[in-house]
Parts: structure tokens; sequence; C-alpha cells
């Protein structure tokens, strides 16, 4: 005889690829859909300058998915400058947190859109290299660009993707988006 009590069914298993959770992505992405205000985030940190070229910038709480977050604690990133731009050498200088920021994010960007598409990643390796000229940041010729006048990624994949397919994902960096469109940034200064 057939036995018709009920039974619970059992929970789908969650999917992962590239070590992240596809189930979960796919759930954010519909409840963004059903709520287009989840979908607004706002990044925020301090800076304190401490000498000379040192300062650290301090970053901890961040609003996301319709509320504030707060860390338990705050991150912290010492910036300097190397002994031959008259620092010392206590950090990476910004334009290098700059390299770091476009290499977390490429990377991260890669890893979660190649899982999203069910495409499987072994391991991605990236160099970066930045041409700055200090004849722009010192005001010595105003034809020459303060910041980064080219920037190279090189990326070396193992994984499903082809050539082509790396290169469309990894050109969806938020990161990437904002070192290759102009982005407006106001300046708002307090004299005490």
């Amino acid at each position: 005889m057939k036995d018709n009590t009920s039974t619970a069914e059992a929970p789908e298993q969650e999917k992962i690829v590239n070590g992240m959770n596809v189930t979960k992505l796919g759930e954010t992405i519909q409840a963004i859909k059903g709520n287009p205000d989840i979908a607004a985030f706002q990044f925020r940190l301090t800076n304190r300058w401490q000498n000379c070229g040192l300062n650290e910038a301090r970053i901890n709480s961040y609003d996301g998915a319709c509320q504030t977050i707060n860390r338990e604690k705050d991150f912290v990133c010492t910036l300097d400058e190397p002994p031959v731009l008259l620092g010392n050498d206590r950090g990476p200088n910004p334009v290098e947190y700059l390299l770091a920021a476009l290499s977390g994010c490429m990377t991260t960007t890669l890893a979660y859109h190649a899982a999203a598409e069910d495409i499987k990643i072994e391991s991605i390796q990236s160099e970066y290299e930045g041409d700055l000229d200090l004849h722009g940041f010192l005001g010595l010729d105003p034809k020459v660009r303060k910041g980064y006048q080219e920037v190279r990624v090189k990326f070396k994949v193992k994984g499903d993707a082809d050539q082509a397919k790396v290169e469309e994902l990894v050109r969806r960096s938020p990161v990437f988006d904002m070192l290759t469109n102009p982005v407006p940034v106001k300046v708002i200064v307090e004299i005490e």
C-alpha cells in the first residue's frame, strides 16, 4: 500500500559556478526587476591627510538594496608616494590604487558574468600598466594630461571562454566604464 502522507519538497540545490552562487545571482536579478530601487548603491569613504604625501582613506558604510549597511570595522587604505616622488613609500600611491581598483573590478566582472552565462573559469591572471608624465601634474606643460595617458591591461584566462567573450565580459566592469567615459565629479571646498 502506498503512503499518501505529504512530504516536504527537497530544496533546490544552489548552482555554483566559478565560486559564485548563480542561484542567488538569479534571485537578485529577479528582485531588482520587481523593485528597481534595490539596484541603487552609494559608496563612500573619508580621507585624512597625515604628512607630505601620506594620507589615509577609511571605508565603512554604504547604501544599497534600499538600506544603509555598516561594516563591523573600517577598511583602511594607506596612500603615500614613493621616495622619488618625495614620499615615504608607506602605501601605494593614488594612481596605483586606481590600477588596483581597475584590476579588481575587471577580474570580478569577468568571473561574475562568466558564471552567470555558465562559462567555467579555472584561472584569471592580469597585468596593468599606466603611463603618467609629471609635466602635467606639476603644471609644466598645459598640453600634457595630469593623469594617465594610457592604461594597458593584459588578461590570461584558462577556462571555457574564448577571447572574444572574455574581451566582451571584462568591458562590463564599472571601473572600466568610469575610466573610459567621463564621470561628473563635483568638488566642494570648505575653509576652516
